[in-house]
């Protein structure tokens, strides 16, 4: 179970280890911290996240590979190299790019890469990303001070902006996202980025009784009685579509199933939480809002 839920948790990012301080390069970034001014650097970024941020200050053209959760920008498929996801990572591939600096997460990458980056010399930054709105205005900072870049408000007073628009619903729907790859499925629980952006969105996460990931069954989701399925786009349609989620175990019986209230968003929008978070939430509120009519 431990290692479906990982990889259901990574595949969510195609949209923690823990290091100590040492003399090489990598660092954690921290509010109280003051890092070196960064600028016109070969940037490989290992975060989907992250990678929207530097992208957002306008260091796109500086990022020369990505790990596979890096979709956003468009732009970065024909100009950075995709180097997979850092669970399987090695650092062979990012070597040969050169690099001067690489950015990270503390999500998922694997411990071996990690300490071969460690001694490599090049500085490498490690955040801890939260799954929140101030999670995510922090991590702005962050790497906004790492790139030596001061245009960072702009970014913060846009997802402002956005949250700003939320309506509020007054009976909050119940929202089971449902993680549909293939033959994979999986039901979000409570202290999950898909729980935290719903409830932003002004939903109630259907689930309370388990956390993380867990693989759908028809008696989870007839527990649930969600009123709205959540999907990713591309989960959605490679499941059939609505009617193909109809059809899942358990949902005819629930009040989203009766009423075929099924909605999906584009999965790098709705999980990253980088600098598009308050769009994704107010997209998601309209949605929601648009099922209860």
């Amino acid at each position: 179970m431990k290692s479906l839920k990982i990889a259901v948790l990574s595949a969510l990012f195609l949209s923690g280890i823990s290091c100590k301080k040492d003399d090489s390069k990598i660092t954690h970034s921290s509010s109280n911290e003051t890092e070196n001014t960064v600028s016109r650097q070969r940037i490989v970024s290992l975060s989907g996240g992250v990678t929207e941020i530097v992208a957002a200050l306008g260091h796109a053209k500086e990022i020369v590979g990505t790990d596979v959760t890096s979709t956003y920008p468009e732009t970065l498929k024909s100009t950075a190299q995709d180097l997979g996801h850092v669970r399987s990572m090695t650092i062979e591939p990012i070597m040969k790019l050169n690099p001067t600096l690489i950015l990270a997460s503390d999500k998922d990458i694997n411990s071996d890469l990690l300490e071969k980056i460690k001694t490599s010399g090049i500085q490498t930054e490690l955040f801890k990303q939260e799954f929140s709105i101030a999670g995510t205005k922090a991590l702005i900072n962050h790497v906004a001070k790492v790139l030596g870049n001061t245009n960072q408000q702009a970014l913060l007073d846009k997802i402002d902006a956005d949250l700003k628009q939320i309506q509020p619903i007054a009976k909050k729907p119940k929202v089971l996202f449902i993680y549909a790859r293939g033959n994979m499925l999986m039901v979000a629980g409570k202290n999950t980025p898909m729980a935290s952006i719903i409830n932003i969105a002004g939903g109630e996460n259907a689930v309370h009784d388990f956390e993380d990931f867990k693989p759908l069954t028809p008696e989870a989701v007839v527990n649930a009685n969600p009123d709205v399925l959540l999907f990713f786009t591309s989960g959605l349609r490679g499941n059939g579509g609505v009617e193909g989620a109809l059809k899942m175990p358990g949902v005819s019986q629930t009040n989203a199933g009766k009423n075929k209230k099924v909605i999906a968003m584009d999965g790098g929008l709705l999980s990253a939480f980088g600098p598009r978070v308050g769009e994704a939430a107010l997209n998601l509120n309209k949605l929601l809002l648009g099922s209860h009519q």
